[in-house]
């Protein structure tokens, strides 16, 4: 298959004039071109270089994305979509200007459906949000990527998370999309049914396309029963070893637990500063078990044994609400505890995820290169599904620093391929894994410039990302 090239974007001051004139009489003041408005979108929570759009429309509707996309389309202007700008690849930032579709005013819960389990909510609806919304139902959606992320932003990345061991990853819990083509088209991918046979998959073509072939609007989400029993653990391990091969075999024996998460012992030190904390500085697993109350307990007995037989020693435990809440605030917190161990240093995370059976093979290797290293990385991971966390702390400006990350980086990233694994379990593309893309994929690639090109022939959704020429 040819290498198809996408257009460059080039859109003079002339025409922005006249596409921010347009969007003012469709929007009035929900159009920005303030320094302020501009800069907050200009970024998101990773290393990359902030690119500012030219404008910020804030829509209400489906409808009024339509009528937003139709201008840009007409004058061939980039249009990036934003949500809260928690993503860590660059994947919202405007590296060719243009407008930003930011979709946080777009928070209505649409519908609850009780009996069926599912929910479609607007795109700018985060997840917070939702189970706030859903406290009283009996029902909660348990994607929990640790930021409180937009749902519309979580579907175009395929987030996952904490919770994915378990319940999966936004792929396997989006039922349908609204979604605004590069035309100003309105689609829906699908109807709330669980299951079909009914033509291309274009649900998840959508999902993890990062803004590239369309803005979506809304969705319709899975929704899961509270559990009746909830347990959290806290287990540390004399060596990192013990600590992966404790999960592999809990994994490989089909207990069902929640939540599996790894800290080693560089992230556990930034935790118990930052969240004043106290664990043993070891590698360390942050646990929890949801089911019923005798499921709980028999899940918690077979892990206590498992991990026993690989070093595992020193259960804590939290079982009430306040407890649980701290133990897993403290994990969410721990890319801010990394920082904190290197102020005036930013974090660069990244992330691989490989097949469980290889999930020690590729941590240990990664930890031997982090020891030769002067640079400061913590890891930690979701490693219930062998997907874990980088975090180097780097000076930006510091070229030595920023060359031995990207060293870093890349030696891990080819190391997960080696392994059969991907260069991004759940950060998604962005910028920052582009160049990764072909290595993983291969011809695949082609594949992938041609379906952009046949949905987006202009290159005006979000360009420059994900497969960009």
């Amino acid at each position: 298959m040819e290498n198809l090239k996408l257009p460059t974007m080039r859109v003079t001051s002339a025409v922005l004039n006249a596409v921010i004139h347009e969007l003012r009489v469709l929007l009035g003041e929900r159009v920005s071109t303030s320094a302020s408005a501009l800069a907050n979108r200009s970024r998101d929570a990773s290393y990359h270089k902030p690119r500012p759009p030219d404008a910020v429309c804030l829509p209400h509707s489906t409808a009024e994305v339509a009528e937003i996309v139709k201008i840009c389309a007409a004058h061939s202007t980039p249009i990036i979509p934003f949500g809260t700008g928690t993503g860590v690849e660059g994947n919202a930032i405007a590296l060719h200007g243009g407008i930003c579709i930011d979709l946080s005013e777009m928070k209505d819960v649409l519908a609850v459906n009780l009996s069926d389990l599912d929910c479609t909510v607007q795109a700018g609806v985060t997840r917070k949000q939702l189970n706030v919304h859903l406290r009283d139902t009996g029902l909660f959606f348990p994607i929990d990527p640790g930021a409180d992320a937009s749902i519309g932003g979580m579907a175009s990345t395929r987030a996952s998370g904490t919770n994915a061991v378990r319940y999966g990853t936004m792929l396997e819990n989006v039922l349908g999309l609204s979604v605004v083509l590069p035309d100003g088209g309105i689609i829906k991918t699908s109807r709330r049914a669980r299951k079909s046979s009914a033509g291309y998959d274009l649900t998840r073509l959508f999902v993890g396309s990062e803004g590239t072939l369309g803005v979506i609007t809304e969705v319709t989400l899975k929704l899961y029963g509270v559990p009746a029993a909830i347990s959290a653990a806290v287990v540390s391990f004399t060596d990192i070893e013990g600590a992966v091969n404790a999960v592999i075999r809990t994994i490989q024996l089909g207990v069902p637990v929640a939540r599996m998460e790894l800290l080693d012992e560089v992230q556990m030190e930034a935790v118990n500063r930052y969240s004043d904390l106290d664990y043993p500085v070891q590698p360390t697993l942050f646990m929890e078990f949801h089911g019923t109350e005798a499921g709980v307990k028999e899940q918690a007995e077979l892990v206590g044994d498992i991990v026993s037989e690989f070093g595992g020693g020193g259960f804590q435990w939290a079982t009430e609400a306040e407890a649980r809440s701290k133990l897993w605030q403290a994990r969410h917190d721990a890319y801010y505890a990394a920082q904190a161990m290197s102020p005036g240093r930013k974090g660069w995370p990244t992330d691989v995820c490989v097949p469980i059976s290889r999930l020690a093979e590729c941590i240990i290797e990664t930890k031997k290169d982090l020891r030769e290293s002067f640079l400061t990385a913590p890891i930690l991971g979701h490693v219930g599904d062998g997907n874990f966390h980088v975090v180097f702390l780097i000076n930006p400006e510091d070229t030595e620093e920023v060359a031995e990350a990207e060293r870093l980086n890349e030696r891990l990233v080819m190391r997960a391929l080696a392994l059969d694994g991907t260069c991004t379990g759940e950060h998604g593309v962005g910028l920052g894994k582009m160049k990764y893309l072909l290595a993983e994929h291969g011809d695949a690639v082609t594949l992938m410039r041609a379906i952009k090109r046949t949905i987006d022939p202009q290159n005006i959704m979000n360009p420059g990302k994900v497969v960009n020429s």
